[in-house]
């Protein structure tokens, strides 16, 4: 049976991030890729942020396509999709050019490990926190546009690091979870509730 992991850096986002799982997974990722910068510098530094308000008894939020909901601190608080990462992860590459990060949401898993995991790149990856239903709502209004936006809760962002003939590996930095191997039907399931999201990270070639 092939079995493949990846030994990426592990964080546990519990002990000062409890809705931090993106940042805390893009981090991981950048340190395996040898950049020096903690969870703490990504978020002050990288992550694009917005809170919610109430107007007139309607809760106005933010988009979750352009920006974090509320804080990473915030345990109420809610999170981001891949674009909002791909954003702030290009903010870090942007000095040298070295890599470049891709929204892949819609992407299978089939060729996300093609593509990443075999050629030794972990995957940023969302599905729902250790693998439990969706939950659909709350919902709010867009403080964009105006527009009424749905959550699906038990959202959760891992780094995929692995897989083998059952199981797709992951970096779960939800309450110190470690190295974890969850079933791929159920993986690919929960990931297909929450958008089927993914974000990776590709090396620039010269030229």
């Amino acid at each position: 049976m092939k079995k493949v992991i990846i030994e990426a850096p592990y964080i546990d986002q519990s002990p000062r991030w409890p809705t931090g799982c993106e940042s805390v997974s893009a981090v991981m990722l950048l340190r395996y890729l040898g950049y020096d910068i903690t969870v703490d510098e990504f978020i002050e530094n990288d992550l694009e942020i917005q809170d919610f308000r109430e107007e007139n008894g309607e809760i106005f939020g933010p988009d979750p396509r352009k920006y974090f909901c509320g804080s990473p601190y915030d345990p109420d608080a809610f999170g981001c999709y891949a674009p909002v990462i791909v954003n702030a992860l290009s903010k870090v590459f942007s000095g040298e050019r070295k890599y470049e990060a891709a929204d892949e949401t819609g992407t299978s898993e089939k060729e996300l490990l093609e593509k990443y995991i075999d050629c030794g790149m972990p995957v940023i990856f969302w599905a729902c926190i250790d693998m439990r239903e969706p939950v659909t709502g709350p919902q709010w209004r867009l403080r964009d546009t105006g527009e009424w936006f749905t959550w699906i809760s038990n959202e959760h962002c891992m780094l995929l690091v692995g897989y083998d003939d059952e199981k797709y590996y992951f970096n779960d930095p939800h309450n110190g979870n470690g190295l974890t191997g969850y079933a791929r039907d159920i993986v690919e399931k929960r990931r297909r509730a929450q958008h089927m999201q993914a974000v990776g990270v590709r090396k620039i070639t010269a030229g």
